[in-house]
């Protein structure tokens, strides 16, 4: 139940924060600022990741808000970076939606075929989806890489 209330709560902050950004500023953000959104995002991700290893999922949740916020801000700025592709789905992912993640992960896939995070993470994504013939197309991906993502996403696979 808790789960379903935190996804619920994610998704009105996603909405309300697409609502909000749908008018264009028409201010004159630098890349700089794009790529300070990104960085901001992944150190907010990075702290999310810990929270829920710690089981403070509400916590988790909100800093996975927040870093989606920056990455779609981020995103509207360069939409052929594959690194902001995939932690757009990696926080929507995380929220539990998993088509829209899909989304993003496949569209970075497109200009990064070979790319670490989004082949792990999109297997992931498969996984508990209960695709496992997909997750692990994703791992031959991956295989040679001599990389975690790989090792990761093998171990995964492996449990189920």
């Amino acid at each position: 139940m808790k789960k379903i209330i935190f996804t619920f709560i994610f998704l009105l902050l996603t909405n309300l924060s697409l609502a909000a950004m749908s008018g264009d500023s028409g201010g004159k953000d630098s890349g700089s600022n794009q790529e300070n959104l990104y960085k901001a995002a992944k150190r907010l991700v990075v702290k999310a990741k810990k929270l829920e290893k710690k089981d403070k999922l509400e916590k988790a949740l909100k800093l996975y808000s927040k870093a989606y916020d920056k990455l779609k801000k981020a995103y509207n700025k360069d939409k052929k970076n594959p690194d902001i592709l995939n932690y757009l789905g990696f926080t929507l992912r995380k929220a539990g939606n998993f088509e829209e993640a899909e989304k993003f992960y496949l569209a970075g896939l497109e200009i990064k075929p070979d790319h670490k995070g989004i082949n792990e993470y999109l297997g992931e994504l498969y996984v508990k989806t209960n695709r496992i013939e997909l997750a692990k197309e994703r791992l031959e991906v991956l295989k040679g890489c001599k990389c975690e993502e790989f090792e990761e996403l093998k171990e995964l696979i492996e449990k189920n």
